[in-house]
């Protein structure tokens, strides 16, 4: 299967890279230094679940060089969507499926958009990854784990591929009924866990064992369960008691990638995550009162970032 992945950070480097491992045949989009450093070093992933290293990568920063594709994996930062899916007409065919693996909840739509939704596949991922260097990547906590969906939960041939193809690469991978609906269950997991981890600036381990802050994640996932709710979607009556476990088994080390970004000074994607509980809440007239807490005292340090 001849697969696309668009960046080479925690996800694409480390999906991209057990595909790669698996006899994929992999490209990766990549720019500056990641691509200078994947051409010269290949890619280096240290991971819980087995280090390795490819040793001769197919890299570059032209997609009019790759050809068609059967599926293009789009890792890069949400700001960045809109950018990379308006060069990715040279690698797109009739059946080629874009699968977005991003945190938040409006991709398929900005996918669906530029390159047409009859291309675009819901999509999320699960996995503690980030990037060490260009063409080094450290994966620390979670089982990986993916799933994606046609949009109108039919089972096709490009999906039962593209899930063949991730399940030999060993990552825990899943076709759900309605790919919509895990979109959300993701989304409750990760904005909360975005939120207060920006806030509070300590890993998982600090906030989830003290009652002030655990109890104000449940409220933020309250809030999420009601726009969600409110948007057509039932996440079930147990989704906090889920979410919560998932959040104790996480690794105590574990941050969110926007917590990362945030502490580091960087671009993040507040406004994808928590802006978009705040901003979809408007448009539902759903209160999202602890979201728009998180989103205000956080925005300062986005325009700083961002004019950086």
């Amino acid at each position: 299967m001849r697969i696309a992945v668009v960046g080479a950070g925690g996800v694409g480097g480390y999906y991209g890279g057990r595909l790669a491992q698996a006899g994929s045949d992999v490209t990766f989009l990549v720019r500056g230094a990641t691509l200078d450093a994947m051409r010269t070093n290949g890619l280096r992933v240290k991971s819980i679940a087995g280090d390795f290293t490819l040793d001769h990568v197919n890299a570059t920063d032209d997609p009019s060089t790759v050809g068609e594709v059967d599926a293009i994996v789009m890792t890069v930062k949400s700001w960045q969507l809109a950018e990379a899916a308006r060069s990715l007409a040279p690698m797109i065919g009739r059946d080629t499926a874009v699968v977005p693996l991003e945190n938040g909840i409006e991709a398929p739509e900005e996918l669906a958009a530029i390159v047409g939704r009859d291309h675009v596949l819901g999509g999320l991922c699960g996995i503690v990854s980030f990037r060490v260097a260009p063409g080094h990547i450290r994966h620390i906590g979670a089982e990986p784990t993916a799933m994606f969906g046609e949009l109108d939960h039919r089972r096709t041939q490009r999906v039962e591929a593209l899930l063949e193809a991730f399940r030999r690469a060993g990552i825990k991978t899943d076709v759900p009924p309605d790919i919509i609906r895990s979109m959300w269950t993701k989304f409750l997991f990760i904005a909360p866990l975005s939120g207060i981890g920006a806030i509070t600036r300590v890993p998982i381990g600090a906030w989830r064992t003290m009652p002030g802050t655990r109890a104000l994640v449940e409220r933020a996932l309250h809030e999420v369960i009601a726009l969600a709710t409110a948007r057509g979607i039932d996440l079930g009556h147990d989704a906090i008691e889920k979410t919560f476990a998932r959040y104790d088994g996480l690794t105590p080390e574990s941050t969110s990638s926007l917590q990362r970004d945030v502490m580091e000074g960087k671009p993040s994607e507040l406004d994808a995550q928590i802006g978009a509980v705040v901003r979809l809440g408007r448009e539902s007239n759903v209160p999202t009162p602890i979201h728009e807490f998180f989103y205000e005292c956080l925005l300062p340090q986005e325009l700083r970032a961002r004019e950086g």
